[in-house]
């Protein structure tokens, strides 16, 4: 698989729903935790952020979505474009009106409300009435039909997966363009795993709606996107289609479990090669 810089906005706008150009980001005025990282999501794709815990992918999510400066970080370099529009300007609300939405690692329902309860403060940014909103409420609970039978269950009382399901479907009720998923698998059970990445890529294929998932279970985040980036320690080093990625040999050991004897750095493997991403 060759190995390349990711394109830039300018030669993919036509396509791009989301384009991060060379962005670097450091918390607190001190700690650089993003180092140059570019990355694009086409219109109607399903993109895998992939890398080990630490490696940058929340940060890379809460930056998108506007949600640093809550933890005292800052952009400092580059841009990130939505819609070929500079966003990091906005804030968290303004973006979701825009069409952009996260959910957080940690699903963070909130528990002593009701799963209806939930799903409904997903649409308070909306100004289209009541009867679009109970439309879209029913099209939530048509995806997710276990919410339907919990939806008066305070959320809080519910297994992880339906909270995860329920934290899916708050974000769509803000009727996105694009959804930051930010480690769907964590602490979920292989099965309900599967269940949460079909009903992803069926919203993908009915509704439109592009995903850019950041994971560490990279076997199945390759399985459903169709294209991936590997972060490690806050840098790109590597990306491509995911089905390359899956056949690449130093995915497999490093990332897949495949071969190899213990976990090691790219960077530790002389053959491996990174290219230094600058925009023209």
């Amino acid at each position: 698989m060759t190995q390349h810089a990711p394109q830039a906005a300018s030669e993919v706008a036509g396509d791009t729903i989301l384009a991060v150009n060379n962005i670097e980001v450091i918390y607190d005025h001190v700690i650089l935790v993003l180092k140059g990282v570019s990355l694009s999501v086409p219109k109607g794709g399903i993109v895998a952020l992939l890398g080990a815990n630490g490696a940058g992918k929340t940060t890379t999510l809460k930056a998108i979505s506007n949600l640093l400066r809550a933890e005292r970080g800052d952009v400092t370099k580059g841009n990130i474009r939505f819609h070929g529009e500079e966003v990091q300007a906005l804030s968290p609300n303004q973006l979701v009106r825009r069409g952009c939405i996260q959910v957080m690692e940690g699903r963070h329902c909130f528990g002593h409300l009701t799963i209806e309860e939930n799903l409904l403060t997903g649409a308070y940014t909306r100004r289209d009435g009541a009867s679009a909103i109970r439309d879209d409420l029913d099209m939530v609970y048509t995806y997710f039909p276990r919410l339907k039978e919990r939806r008066q269950s305070q959320a809080g009382y519910t297994s992880g997966g339906e909270q995860q399901m329920c934290a899916i479907g708050r974000a769509l009720m803000s009727r996105p363009d694009m959804i930051l998923l930010d480690e769907p698998s964590m602490g979920l059970a292989p099965q309900l795993v599967e269940e949460i990445f079909e009903i992803v890529k069926e919203l993908n294929g009915t509704q439109g709606v592009s995903f850019l998932l950041a994971e560490q279970n990279t076997n199945v985040a390759l399985k459903y996107a169709t294209y991936g980036y590997i972060l490690e320690a806050g840098r790109i080093v590597l990306d491509g289609d995911a089905k390359a990625l899956r056949e690449n040999e130093d995915v497999k050991e490093f990332y897949l479990g495949v071969g190899g004897e213990g976990r090691r750095s790219f960077r530790a493997v002389k053959h491996y090669k990174r290219r230094k991403r600058w925009l023209a």
